[in-house]
């Protein structure tokens, strides 16, 4: 059992189902990754986001996979950020802001490549109130009080980083972790959507 759970992956897809653009059906994109030989695809909300066994296959390397396929098979570029189970473990310890009273205001913005992460060290020293930022190893969280399109916070991050970010509201991160967490969270959570 400890060998499957080192090998789920979360997948996040840039982008996809925003208007009219880049439309992709999430049974589209389970049946891609089952095709890509990613086992147990499940997928949360509608907004390209995967948890699914990547076998031996490097995040890195499973990103580049789906984007290919994504391409090909289904027509539509959409940047692809994978991150192991335990970089995403990573990612919900990291988060210095939650809990907050509003998951749907408190993004987080995965980083494409953690490298960047460098780039976004000045703007911690920025007054940003009654927003907030915080950074952990594989992504930036903004608190957004006044919502995500309001947000200065998320302005900044976008200037920087363009498209080698994909962000998420905390809620979406917690229904994700539940799935990871194991076969009742995910089975819960697939009864919800």
């Amino acid at each position: 059992m400890a060998q499957m759970e080192n090998s789920q992956q979360v997948a996040f897809l840039r982008g996809i189902n925003v208007g009219r653009a880049k439309r992709v059906a999430m049974a589209d994109l389970r049946k891609l990754l089952g095709d890509l030989g990613f086992a147990q695809a499940r997928t949360v909300l509608n907004s390209g986001n995967v948890v699914y066994d990547g076998g031996k296959v490097a995040p890195a390397d499973a990103a580049a996979r789906i984007e290919e396929a994504l391409v090909l098979k289904l027509g539509v570029a959409a940047r692809v950020t994978v991150l192991s189970a335990s970089q995403f473990a990573e990612l919900i310890e990291q988060n210095t802001l939650a809990p907050a009273a509003d998951a749907a205001r408190l993004l987080t913005l995965v980083l494409n490549n953690p490298a960047d992460m460098q780039r976004l060290a000045p703007l911690l020293q920025r007054p940003w109130q009654p927003e907030a930022l915080a950074l952990g190893q594989w992504a930036a969280y903004a608190w957004c009080p006044d919502g995500v399109l309001a947000s200065k916070v998320v302005a900044a991050l976008g200037v920087l980083l363009g498209d080698g970010v994909t962000s998420r509201n905390w809620a979406t991160m917690q229904k994700l972790q539940a799935l990871l967490n194991g076969p009742e969270a995910a089975a819960t959570s697939a009864k919800e959507h």
